[in-house]
Parts: structure tokens; C-alpha cells; sequence
């Protein structure tokens, strides 16, 4: 065969290898390429699946969260934190936590996991001018408009609050509510609210200190990097709470503004005609003056503890069917009591002691009265409470493998009898709340 021959045959068959290879090459791009399409596809669907897994398991978390508020024994007692689980409690392959608060909010360091009482905090609908001043961050100008926000007139508060006039004057325009709050995000409408007043440093509303919470101004939001965590103003206020006025038995209370005919029927059935007299020797003839709230009843009485125990329940100081606003003693944060009068920054420190060192499924506040004295106690005594009948579930939860975080915050009102949810909010679009351990070990599960 001529040289020529086999050269060109050579060639031909060089190029047909070439052309083969190429061929090869572009199935392989194509089956890495269909490879790893399927893969992100099997991840995806995987990731959903965990995001249905954690959804669920917020469901559960809920209900179970319901079912610690339907105490019929006890109503108006917080749940323990000791008898339940808040922390990782699985719920199926899901995992799921109860965001909770530190009795320190400024701490921000350790993660607190469990319910929050909604009466541990101020209500915006309730709370005084010189109750809502007091709150760190909180400015004359936002605590003035609170006031005109929510009040049915026309005037103006202490000159710096902001009626129709401010508000018709913005871009869009709109009227000031002049009714009540029906939840604290409502409080960005309010005329003098920034993010700043209002989120402070948390700006994922978990009580915990991240690392883009604490390094100046390279992130979002600004903070001071010094270590400790600077909550906003919605940190410690609330719109839901509220008590029941009426005995445990679904009776009227009798109100003892007043020491009237009925109130004495009352102390004589219950202790007898010599000690009912004797505590109506103390308190007045009816109209002597003007009792502002059952702790002011029981110290001008003489009643003992276990006296007026055996009568609380029957006595009531409001009218109304609920009474509002009142701040449980037994769960507010320092903060918080700092707003009380009688109490004030100089006793909120004192209370929040002593009541460390008492039972917490005792419901009772008459242990006050110790730590701030007769006088401040009486000052105190219309604005607190033993009780609680709402709480906060800032649920969140991971599905397998530590995929498909969601996190959503509920109220739950039992003041009807029936544990109900009054009030839900999906916050995972806040991002990761659950702090670096748990992310950490949330990636582990995701990878092994």
C-alpha cells in the first residue's frame, strides 16, 4: 500500500477519534450537567420538605404551648419554665425550641428558651405618660403620641405629642387612630418612632446578642459593641393584657372601692360577725374613702395573708368585665417594674431579688408589700397583679437534618377560659434566631 495511502487512512482515522472524544466530552458535560441539576432539584425538594417538617412541628409547639395555659385548677398562674420542655424538643425528625428571655435582657449572652408572660410587660393601651417615659430609648415626643394615638380627642399631649395635624401633613397622609392599639408593630405608625427606638440592637427580636448585633457600625443594625444587648421599646410592651373580673365560679366580684353592705356580708360569712367587724373598724365607714386597688384593701384591713386569700378571689377594685393592663410582679423584668410607681428604678432591683427566692408557681404578690413598704405598695397596687392569662410563643424549629428553619411568634389568651391564639406573626424572615451553638450543630446534622 502506497505511503499516501496510509497517511491519509491515519488521518481519517485520527479525525473520527478526535470527533469521538469531542462527542464523549459533550455527553459527559451533559450527564454532569443533568447530574447536577437532579442534585440541586433532590436538595431543593429536600429542603421543603424539611421547611413542611418545621412548619408542623411549630403547629405542635402551639398546642402544646396551649395545653400549659389550660390549668382550670390554677387559672391565671405562668406555667413553670421547670415543667415543660423549651429547648430542642424533637417533634418527629423536626426540632423545635421555645425562644424564651433571660431574667436579664440586657445580657444577651445566654440563650433563654421558654413562654413569655404577656403581663410581665407594659400595655400600650394602659400604661401612663410617666409609665411609658421610663422605658429605656423611649423619647417625650413617641411617649406623648402613644397617648394621642390611642385617646378618642383631639388635643395635643404635653405639646410634643402628634394628633390629625402632624399626621395629614405626611407623605402618604393619614389620620391618627384615636382608638386603641390592636398590636405593638402598630406602634411604627405612631409619630417619633424610629427602627431604633423600637428594635434597639435586636434586630431579630430574640433577646440574644449576635455577632452583627455587636460590632459597631459594619453591620446592619448600629450598635455600640460593648458587649451587652440594648433591646428596643417592643421589648417590653403588649397590647393583649388582661385578667377576667370575675370569681373562679363565673360569679360577679364584689367591688370594695367602697365598704359597702355587700362587702361585709362577705367578711362576715367568711371570718365571722367579731373579725368582719373589726376589719371594718380599720378600713372606715362606707364612703370614708376611696380604695384604689385590692393590695390597698388588704393593708388597710389587718387581714393576714391567708385572711385575704380565702377572699381574693370575691373582690374586685374595677368594673368592667376584664381588667386591663395589669403587670404580673411575679414575672416583669426589671425594666418593667422600674415603670411602676412605688417601685422605680431605686425597688425594681429589690423586687426582682426577693422574688427569686420564692416558689414560682406561687401566684400571690401580697410578698410586695416586704420589699417596697406599706406606702409605695399602695402606689403600686393599681397597676399590678399575681396573674397572667396571656403569653408569647416565639416558636422555632428546624426540620431533618437541620434544614428548613422557620420561626413563628404567637399570643395565647386563657382570660375566656378556653387557651386561644389572638395574635400570630411569621418571623423567619428575621433570620437565624436560635444563636451560634445551635447553628453550628443545625449545620452538622445537615451535612453527615
Amino acid at each position: 500500500m502506497k505511503r499516501s495511502t496510509i497517511h491519509r487512512q491515519a488521518r481519517r482515522r485520527g479525525s473520527v477519534l478526535i470527533v469521538t472524544l469531542w462527542a464523549s466530552v459533550g455527553l459527559v458535560s451533559v450527564a454532569l450537567l443533568f447530574g447536577h441539576s437532579m442534585l440541586m432539584a433532590y436538595r431543593g425538594a429536600d429542603n421543603d420538605f424539611a421547611g413542611h417538617q418545621a412548619d408542623q412541628a411549630i403547629e405542635g409547639m402551639i398546642r402544646y404551648a396551649q395545653t400549659l395555659y389550660a390549668t382550670p385548677d390554677a387559672p391565671g398562674q405562668f406555667p413553670d419554665p421547670a415543667s415543660y420542655v423549651a429547648e430542642a424538643l424533637p417533634v418527629g425528625e423536626a426540632t423545635a425550641w421555645f425562644i424564651g428571655r433571660a431574667d436579664d435582657p440586657g445580657n444577651g449572652t445566654t440563650p433563654a428558651y421558654g413562654l413569655v408572660d404577656e403581663a410581665g410587660k407594659l400595655n400600650l393601651n394602659t400604661a401612663t405618660l410617666d409609665m411609658l417615659v421610663q422605658l429605656p430609648g423611649m423619647t417625650d415626643e413617641l411617649a406623648a403620641s402613644i397617648i394621642d394615638w390611642r385617646d378618642p380627642d383631639d388635643k395635643v399631649t404635653g405639646n410634643v405629642g402628634a394628633e390629625n395635624s402632624t399626621y395629614l401633613a405626611l407623605q402618604p397622609a393619614y389620620n391618627c387612630k384615636n382608638a386603641a392599639f390592636e398590636s405593638i408593630e402598630e406602634l411604627a405608625w405612631v409619630h417619633g418612632a424610629t427602627r431604633t427606638i423600637l428594635y434597639g440592637e435586636d434586630a431579630n427580636m430574640n433577646g440574644l446578642l449576635d455577632p452583627n448585633e455587636d460590632d459597631g457600625d459594619k453591620n446592619t443594625p448600629y450598635d455600640n459593641a460593648d458587649g451587652r444587648l440594648d433591646p428596643g421599646i417592643l421589648e417590653y410592651v403588649t397590647v393583649f393584657s388582661k385578667q377576667p373580673n370575675k370569681r373562679q365560679d363565673g360569679t360577679a366580684r364584689l367591688n370594695v372601692t367602697t365598704m359597702n353592705a355587700d362587702v361585709l356580708d362577705l367578711l362576715t360569712t367568711t371570718f365571722g360577725s367579731a373579725r368582719a367587724a373589726d376589719i371594718q373598724a380599720r378600713i372606715g365607714p362606707p364612703g370614708t374613702q376611696r380604695i384604689r386597688s385590692e393590695l390597698e384593701f388588704y393593708l388597710l384591713s389587718g387581714m393576714t395573708a391567708d385572711e385575704f386569700g380565702q377572699i381574693s378571689d370575691a373582690i374586685t377594685t374595677h368594673p368592667g368585665t376584664y381588667v386591663p393592663g395589669l403587670i404580673n410582679v411575679n414575672t416583669a423584668s426589671e425594666v418593667v417594674l422600674a415603670c411602676i410607681p412605688g417601685i422605680g428604678t431605686d425597688k425594681a432591683s429589690s423586687v426582682v431579688g426577693t422574688r427569686l427566692t420564692r416558689a414560682p408557681q406561687d401566684a400571690s404578690y401580697l410578698w410586695i408589700v416586704d420589699v417596697l413598704g406599706e406606702d409605695n405598695a399602695k402606689q403600686a397596687g393599681p397597676y399590678i397583679t399575681g396573674q397572667s392569662f396571656q403569653c408569647s410563643a416565639d416558636v422555632a424549629a428546624v426540620g431533618r437534618h437541620g434544614r428548613g428553619y422557620r420561626r413563628t411568634r404567637v399570643v395565647i389568651d386563657s382570660s375566656s377560659g378556653t387557651p386561644l391564639v389572638v395574635y400570630r406573626r411569621d418571623l423567619s424572615g428575621l433570620g437565624w434566631a436560635l444563636g451560634s451553638d445551635v447553628r453550628q450543630q443545625a449545620v452538622w446534622k445537615g451535612v453527615r
